[in-house]
């Protein structure tokens, strides 16, 4: 062997070693460049606990009104106000999510969230100390303003708490929750009316409001989003132009869907208009999101994303389902079974436990196995057997039987309702997932907007045309008699012709129901298989690579062209050579 091979070879050993120990020497700081970058774990829990309390009190406002209304109605003198109570909280809350999405973009997420809990607050506090009818719906008007960045906020700041393959486990509690809160709100409703007063249907939301606020203030601590740019600009990133048609749409739509059927037909010449200005409005947002691009409330990209797309289709189907049967449960319940109003509430505690417990295990579940798209596909099965078993609720159905369907579909559903969040965090980079996660939720709420309308139509219909057939009954006093009160309206021999046709009524909604539920398939079909953990090192790559280019950015500000700029300078030295 000659001198010089020798001598290459001697030099490579130490090289390698040289490499060896470099490659040693960086584990430990890239663990901690980690560590660096999210909060401890105990913070991170007292923060996850704190806006857990205000999501129940968000999701919470949308349900527990549902008891409490024939009180509030009867106190104000103000039956025609009725709808206006659900609607202004909706209102409100639908049209604002999108428009979250690209604050939460711009802005500090902790400012941002804590000033929505204090909106929300704010209208709480005015519903309870409500003098009159229309002090109630202002009052749930401004709640509904705070709950639209309440929703999304929480998964966002998730986002800066933990890293990726963790948040399916936090994402799941939040689902947990929201559901929780959702069935639990005509319960809580009910014994806050019958025990205390209506009021305190929004005076609790007040000290877990502040709990909350404290405990953030001192806990959050979130990298600063904030935009630099004059005023003028940063009205310019928030898509004014694309804000002042999706408004009025959302607020066409619903008003068309809260009055027709109801206090208009759906013939009237209000609801059609209504519905054609959403149709033109949309589609002049549309058309603005495509030419606005980056500036978009939409960024157009976005939705070239396969997971967007399926997972807002998904939520869009699943949340149609979910307030339908959230809705129509305790009705059957009442009418059928002779239950009180808090009664129905504590005779829906099985969906409720199931889509808790199905939540969370979901959530760990993704975590461990680092994909989401197989809960997706459980969740659409079993849920569309339970809602199809559910459907089939007779006369005399008994407790083994709707205890049993009500678990099989909490299951079904609690197992898929987080997933499009988690989809939207997996495939968008950070500073995109307030749009999409702020999609998810939107498409939700949307969808249990406009079927909880379409599912109520097809009850009253079916109930007007099977009463006519019943001598001596009043189809129109049974029908406009809350479900509660049917056995005082019915004369007793009547009592199970007419049990028979309004159950046939509850089940004809139940198959719309079942119908949107088996619809979630297309949400899983078209959701790619993404590895959580794949995702999660690419995060990690594009973070590092980010906070790299930040120090070469501030060494050339600073007048020191940093370790890249001589290690470029030294390379084109030895190239000149």
């Amino acid at each position: 062997m000659s001198i010089s091979e020798a001598s290459a070879g001697n030099s490579t050993e130490p090289e390698n070693h040289r490499q060896d120990v470099q490659e040693t020497s960086r584990k430990p700081d890239e663990s901690s460049a980690d560590e660096d970058e999210y909060p401890p774990k105990s913070r991170v829990l007292v923060t996850i606990f704190a806006m857990m309390l205000t999501s129940f009190c968000g999701a919470l406002d949308r349900t527990i009104l549902a008891t409490a209304v024939p009180v509030i109605t009867n106190h104000f003198n103000s039956l025609g106000d009725v709808g206006w109570y659900a609607s202004a909280y909706l209102l409100t809350m639908a049209p604002l999510m999108l428009i979250m999405g690209r604050i939460y973009t711009f802005y500090n997420p902790k400012w941002v969230y804590m000033s929505s809990i204090g909106i929300f607050e704010l209208g709480s506090l005015v519903c309870g100390v409500a003098p009159n009818s229309t002090a109630l719906i202002i009052g749930r008007a401004i709640a509904g303003m705070g709950s639209a960045g309440i929703m999304s906020g929480a998964i966002v700041i998730v986002v800066y708490l933990v890293p990726l393959q963790k948040r399916p486990a936090y994402t799941g509690m939040f689902g947990s929750v929201f559901a929780l809160a959702s069935v639990a709100g005509p319960l809580l409703g009910g014994v806050f009316t019958d025990k205390v007063s209506w009021r305190w249907c929004f005076y609790i939301n007040l000290p877990l409001g502040g709990v909350t606020l404290a405990i953030l203030a001192l806990t959050l601590k979130v990298r600063n989003n904030s935009t630099k740019a004059p005023l003028k600009e940063q009205i310019h990133q928030l898509d004014p132009l694309g804000t002042l048609f999706i408004l009025p749409a959302i607020i066409c739509l619903v008003l068309a869907l809260q009055w027709g059927g109801t206090t208009y037909s759906w013939s009237n010449a209000r609801i059609i208009v209504l519905l054609i200005l959403f149709g033109i409005l949309s589609c002049i947002f549309i058309y603005i999101q495509h030419w606005r691009k980056e500036l978009a409330t939409i960024p157009p990209r976005l939705m070239r994303h396969r997971a967007v797309v399926a997972g807002a289709c998904y939520s869009f189907f699943s949340g149609a389902q979910m307030m339908s049967l959230v809705y129509f449960l305790p009705i059957w319940f009442q009418a059928i079974k002779g239950a009180s109003a808090v009664h129905s509430g504590i005779m829906n505690i099985p969906a409720v436990l199931a889509i808790a417990v199905a939540s969370m295990i979901s959530g760990f579940s993704t975590r461990k196995f680092g994909y989401f798209t197989q809960f997706m596909y459980v969740s659409c099965i079993m849920a569309t057997v339970g809602a199809g078993l559910i459907s089939t609720f007779t006369t005399s159905t008994t407790h083994p039987k709707w205890i049993g369907y009500q678990v099989l579909w909490g299951l079904g559903l609690g197992f898929g309702m987080q997933q499009p969040s988690v989809a939207a965090q997996t495939v968008l980079s950070r500073k995109d997932v307030s749009t999409g996660v702020s999609i998810m939720f939107f498409m939700q709420t949307l969808g249990g907007a406009i079927f909880v309308s379409v599912s109520n139509n097809v009850f009253d219909n079916k109930l007007s045309t099977g009463l006519k057939g019943v001598p001596g009954i009043n189809a129109d006093l049974v029908t406009h008699t809350g479900a509660t009160d049917l056995r005082h309206v019915v004369a007793p021999e009547y009592l199970d012709s007419v049990l028979v046709i309004y159950n046939q009524a509850l089940r004809s909604a139940f198959y719309v129901c079942t119908a949107l539920t088996a619809m979630t398939i297309v949400g899983c079909v078209f959701m790619p298989w993404i590895s959580l953990k794949k995702a999660a090192e690419k995060e990690k790559a594009e973070a590092k690579a980010a906070k790299e280019a930040k120090k070469i950015v501030d060494a050339d500000a600073d007048g020191n062209p940093g370790e890249h700029s001589h290690r470029v300078e030294s390379e084109k030295n030895t190239a000149e050579v």
